[in-house]
């Protein structure tokens, strides 16, 4: 394996700084998310559990929160079957959610993820360099 002190300064700026643009990126979009289309998951998910409970309270609650509402809201929907076992999903509400979020809601993940996996190889590229 080669050093990384012997590749090219920009290869190793891009290799290093990709996730953390991604991440960022991701976040922002779940951001967006909470801010724009929030009404209209919560109207899709309205027999839900989870909707019923917090329903009142999601969004309102600041930054931190409204990224972890957004995180369990994709979790509900890219795994139903794990919550609708656990009754925060209704399954009707699963087969009719729309298909725009669920596609916006699987982007975000997917940023996340790959931002997090391209962070832990850096990392470990880097420990054993």
């Amino acid at each position: 394996m080669t050093n990384i002190d012997t590749w090219n300064p920009w290869i190793v700026i891009i290799v290093i700084g990709a996730p953390t643009l991604i991440g960022v990126a991701g976040l922002a979009f779940s951001l967006y998310l909470t801010h724009r289309h929030l009404d209209a998951i919560k109207e899709a998910l309205k027999n839900s559990r989870y909707i019923y409970l917090w329903g009142d309270s999601l969004g309102k609650r600041g930054l931190i929160w409204s990224l972890l509402e957004m995180s369990k809201i994709a979790g509900m929907v890219l795994l139903p079957k794990s919550y609708i076992r656990l009754g925060d999903l209704d399954p009707v509400d699963f087969e009719n959610f729309p298909p725009y979020l669920k596609r916006r809601l699987t982007i975000v993940t997917t940023m996340i993820f790959t931002a997090l996996i391209w962070m832990a190889v850096v990392a470990i590229a880097l420990k054993f360099r």
